[in-house]
């Protein structure tokens, strides 16, 4: 009795056990998926602007280099770094000693060349009164000698002191327009002598500031030939219009135009922003010091920017208006606006993932059989009362932090942002969820 009271017992203890597993598991607490923390952000309309970021150095639009055409020692230099000059302005001297001998030298030699011309006029004078008294003796003689009256050697000692002559004739001539060329070929070399000279003087070719001084009095610098650009003197260049430069990836080159608008940030002016605009991009890459481009190098290509001067006028000094606020080789970073829309639907951008499109699996047989090539498209999970959804999309314009979606999305709902890793690998279609904020996940993290 006792037995078949306790088997009782035992049977109806495994039947309650059965009974609570079963709730438990249709509850979710046992066997069932566990719920993935997320975090979910709502789908909202805003403005979005699309930028290209680069950070650069600034630079005069226009600056020139200041070599000089003379080689020696410099003698004096009239200008100090900063400071304001002319178009034509006396800029600095060069020891002219060598290049004033040189030129003296010159003037003695078209002097030289001018008194050898005027001797060449004076002999052709001679001997062209000489060929006069040839000519009459020659004619005299001929008729004595068609007259038989003189012999044929007088005859022919008469006829050859007549070409003699002649011949002296034409030889001073040519002579004397040889002198006239040694004349032009003195004056030319007396004209670049002259050049040479006056390039000892080095003049301002354009109106500037001193933006750099490289050499000293008493340095020497080295001229300027076809074979080298000589040596650097100093730099003047136009401090009203600044750029800055910058070296755009290849992937982001083809999303900047002409006249596009630029925020500037300058380091040395903290939290101050300056407005530009893009007035030249390069149409081959930047090479580097090896002048080739390997194939694994990065690409980039330099885009200019001009900092349009009415946003720093407040930086201007009203007693010093030609001093810019900016200097030469100061950092800046730029954004570059490439696309602005306004009131549009948008998500986080790690809302968006990339992945296989989603086919039924006799599809996915199909795409295996034939060896075809699986194409990815862009998702987001879209949160429906803690299941993960996997939603086809369209996305266009985006900025730092949000993407425009074009289709596939409306405003008002509810979109899985987080985590990352979740998002982009972990998160499957119909997946269970579990809403939390940023704090709570972090902490379960």
């Amino acid at each position: 009795m006792k037995n078949k009271k306790l088997k009782y017992i035992i049977i109806a203890a495994i039947t309650a056990i059965i009974i609570l597993l079963v709730i438990l598991k249709k509850a979710g607490y046992i066997g069932g998926e566990k719920a993935i923390p997320v975090t979910v952000e709502e789908v909202s309309v805003r403005d979005i602007t699309e930028t290209v970021t680069a950070n650069g150095k600034i630079k005069p639009e226009v600056e020139v280099i200041i070599n000089p055409d003379a080689s020696g020692e410099i003698v004096d230099i009239l200008v100090k770094e900063g400071e304001d000059v002319k178009k034509g302005q006396l800029l600095a001297k060069i020891n002219p000693e060598l290049y004033v001998s040189n030129y003296e030298r010159m003037v003695a030699n078209l002097n030289t060349q001018k008194a050898t011309l005027a001797n060449s006029k004076a002999r052709l004078a001679q001997v062209e009164a000489q060929f006069l008294t040839a000519d009459i003796n020659f004619k005299r003689n001929k008729k004595l000698w068609d007259q038989k009256i003189i012999s044929d050697s007088e005859w022919e000692n008469i006829e050859t002191q007549f070409k003699v002559s002649k011949a002296e004739v034409d030889a001073a001539k040519q002579s004397a327009i040889a002198s006239e060329y040694a004349i032009k070929s003195a004056e030319a070399t007396l004209k670049e002598a002259a050049d040479n000279l006056n390039r000892t003087s080095v003049f301002a070719p354009i109106d500037g500031t001193v933006s750099s001084l490289t050499k000293e009095k008493g340095e020497r610098v080295a001229g300027a030939s076809q074979f080298s650009a000589g040596t650097e003197l100093m730099r003047i260049a136009n401090l009203n219009l600044m750029e800055v430069r910058v070296n755009i990836n290849e992937n982001d080159i083809v999303k900047i135009k002409l006249n596009d608008t630029a925020i500037v940030e300058v380091d040395a002016y903290h939290n101050q922003t300056f407005k530009g605009i893009v007035t030249s991009i390069a149409n081959s890459a930047v090479v580097g010091a090896t002048g080739t481009l390997s194939a694994d190098q990065v690409t980039n290509f330099e885009v200019k920017i001009r900092i349009l001067p009415e946003s720093y006028a407040f930086l201007i000094n009203p007693d010093k208006p030609n001093i810019s606020p900016f200097r030469p080789g100061m950092s800046a970073t730029v954004d570059i606006i490439t696309k602005s829309t306004k009131d549009v639907v948008s998500v986080p951008i790690q809302a968006v993932t990339m992945r296989e499109e989603n086919v039924d699996s006799k599809e996915k047989e199909k795409q295996n059989k034939d060896f075809q090539k699986k194409s990815t498209h862009e998702y987001v999970f879209v949160y429906d009362d803690g299941i993960a959804r996997m939603r086809k999309v369209k996305t266009e314009v985006q900025d730092n932090m949000y993407i425009q979606i074009s289709e596939g999305l409306k405003a008002g709902e509810e979109v899985i942002s987080g985590p990352f890793s979740v998002v982009a690998k972990d998160l499957k279609d119909e997946m269970k969820v579990k809403k939390v904020d940023i704090q709570s996940l972090y902490q379960t993290k």
